[in-house]
């Protein structure tokens, strides 16, 4: 990809596109390839609790449309990948999913990898609890994407509510 073209992709003023594309130096990045980067999220909930973006700015899940099915599906690859990589074997005990909108604090896709699950802080847990207004598991996600009529680019928002 041409730089011009990178960074027609980056918003100056989000700070997980500065994060993807290098930009803050602050940032230790666990994992990246060329569509994501992973690293740990600055207010952990659980022992291992990482993030994974794409470096493309897509603002949130409801932005997300048919043509996302491979991105999000790497996503969730590369979160598998870095619990593996840190020694995280029971998949069980691991939750991965998005914050629906408006329970986001950056504007930025993101998807939360944590683990165990059942080291989630007392106080936090109502953030990531699967089936509430707030939070979607990347699996329901996935079944949505398989249940929205084709429709070309259109977005999958209305399918995420429950």
């Amino acid at each position: 990809m041409e730089e011009q073209e990178l960074n027609s992709e980056i918003d100056e003023s989000c700070i997980f596109c500065l994060i993807a594309h290098g930009k803050d130096k602050d940032t230790e990045i666990i994992q990246k390839n060329k569509e994501l980067v992973c690293f740990r999220d600055i207010f952990p909930a659980a022992p291992h609790h990482y993030l994974v973006i794409p470096k493309q700015h897509i603002r949130n899940c409801f932005s997300l449309n048919e043509g996302h099915v491979d991105l999000v599906e790497q996503m969730v690859d590369m979160g598998k990948a870095v619990l593996h990589d840190k020694g995280i074997t029971d998949m069980k005990n691991t939750r991965l999913g998005f914050h629906k909108p408006p329970f986001i604090s950056v504007d930025h896709l993101h998807l939360h990898v944590l683990a165990p699950t059942s080291q989630i802080c007392d106080y936090m847990l109502y953030k990531f609890t699967p089936g509430t207004a707030s939070f979607i598991n990347e699996n329901v996600l996935q079944d949505r994407f398989k249940n929205v009529p084709h429709s070309g680019k259109r977005g999958i928002g209305k399918y995420l509510w429950f």
